[in-house]
Formats: structure tokens, C-alpha cells, sequence
């Protein structure tokens, strides 16, 4: 492992796939995690287990802490990838050298073993614990109370503040309002939002979200409601918390 700079690089232990178009792009049990931002790693793959072709496209992308990358489309028999991938020969950090950056969103699945991985790699020093609660949590928002509960389940995920996932029978229904809203976790599974729409015509657009149909680790919060506590005002046993400060 390294933690030159601000950039951390392990090698991992899954066996990691990209594919595009019904086609593998790279196959490797090497893969190298790279922190490039704080919150989650990315996946840099040896040349040698990239199995499509890469065009130098003659752009360069800077970083202080990786050095110049130097863009490349990425060739498949069909189709072709634009500036789907970057490669660092010179860069600062040694373990990176011979490896090749592939564009997540250019790629149609990423496998990580035989699973499907979605948004980015999970990080191997991330834990969700899901744990039945009796806490009282009320969740106000304008000084109008939209949830009481006395039956959460509280998700602790590493790094963020817990989240109290509620029964649909304890919020206020009828100040809800669907949105078109999707977001994926590569723990949790896909997420669908509500706005809150208060009788004063005031608009919380996608504060509340659930996980219909959660991956296997997450399932203890199938169908519960959670509010993303940055943006609501949260009791919990009567006590007012802080609005916790996050990258949402």
C-alpha cells in the first residue's frame, strides 16, 4: 500500500472485469485501488489485462499527484470508446506507471468476481451495519413534523452520519410527491426519491428515499424510508441534532 501525496494505492484481491458492448474490455485478479478522491477508490488494471485496443488520442489530463495521463480511446471490433482511457508512464507514483485507468461510465458492467458492481469499486475499509432500533426519531421539516418513529432502523455506513431508515406507516404519506430521480450505491443498490411538499406550498425536492429491491447485504432496509438528515431538522429521543455536514 502507498499514501504518497494525497493519492492512497493498494493492490486488491478481486478478480475485476470491465465489459462493453458483449465484449470483455479487461480481465485481471491484479486490479490496483486508487484513492483519487476521498470518499471511494477507483480501479487502475495492467496493460498486460486490458484486452481492447487503446488509440492515443494526443490529449493529456493533469494531475499533481498522478502526473500528466495521457487519454486514449479505447478500440473494440465495433465500436469505439472515445477518450474511454488513461494511462500515467510517468507518473510521480511508481504503481501506477503500468497500469491503465478505464472510464467506469464507459463501460457497460463492471464485475468485481461474478457480481455486478455499480457507481464505483466498493472500498474494502467501508462496513454498513444495519441495526433494529427503539429510538424515537421525528423528522420536521418548516417546524412540520413528517415522520415519527419509534421503530427505525439505523444504517451506519463508514465515513457518513447513521441514517434512520422508517417505516412507510410512521411518515407522512400525503406530503410526498415522486420524483424521476435514481441513485445507485455500490452497497446499498439502486435508490428512488420524494420530494416533501408542505401545505404552505413549500418544496424539499429529494430529501426522502427508499431502496425497493436493496442488494443482499443491505436488505434489512427494504422498503423504508430514509431523509437525508443534511437537509431536514431530526429529534431523536426528544433531543434536536445538528445538521450533520457531508459531500451530499
Amino acid at each position: 500500500m502507498s499514501n504518497r501525496g494525497l493519492v492512497r494505492v493498494e493492490t486488491g484481491r478481486k478478480r475485476v472485469r470491465a465489459l462493453a458492448g458483449g465484449r470483455v474490455v479487461a480481465d485481471t485478479d491484479a486490479p490496483v485501488l486508487v484513492w483519487e478522491k476521498p470518499y471511494y477508490p477507483t480501479y487502475y488494471l495492467p496493460r498486460d489485462d486490458v484486452l481492447a485496443e487503446l488509440v492515443a488520442t494526443g490529449e493529456v489530463s493533469r494531475s499533481p499527484s498522478r502526473g500528466d495521463g495521457l487519454v486514449h480511446d479505447v478500440v473494440l471490433p465495433d465500436r469505439t470508446l472515445k477518450s474511454a482511457a488513461v494511462t500515467h508512464p510517468d507518473s510521480p507514483l511508481p504503481e501506477l506507471r503500468a497500469l491503465v485507468r478505464l472510464d467506469w461510465a464507459s463501460m457497460d458492467e463492471w464485475l468485481e468476481e461474478d457480481e455486478p458492481v455499480y457507481v464505483h469499486p466498493r472500498d474494502p475499509y467501508k462496513r454498513v451495519d444495519i441495526l433494529s432500533s427503539s429510538r424515537h426519531v421525528q423528522v420536521s421539516l418548516d417546524g412540520v413534523v413528517v415522520a415519527d418513529s419509534r421503530q427505525p432502523r439505523i444504517l451506519f455506513e463508514t465515513s457518513l452520519p447513521p441514517r434512520y431508515y422508517l417505516p412507510i406507516t410512521d411518515v407522512r404519506l400525503d406530503l410526498l410527491r415522486p420524483t424521476t430521480l435514481v441513485t445507485h450505491c455500490p452497497y446499498k443498490g439502486a435508490a428512488t426519491y420524494w420530494d416533501v411538499v408542505l401545505d404552505t406550498g413549500a418544496v424539499h425536492s429529494n430529501v426522502v428515499w427508499t431502496y425497493r429491491t436493496p442488494l443482499p447485504e443491505s436488505q434489512k432496509v427494504t422498503g423504508l424510508l430514509a431523509f437525508y438528515d443534511e437537509k431536514v431538522d431530526v429529534a431523536i429521543d426528544g433531543v434536536q441534532q445538528d445538521r450533520p455536514v457531508t459531500h451530499f
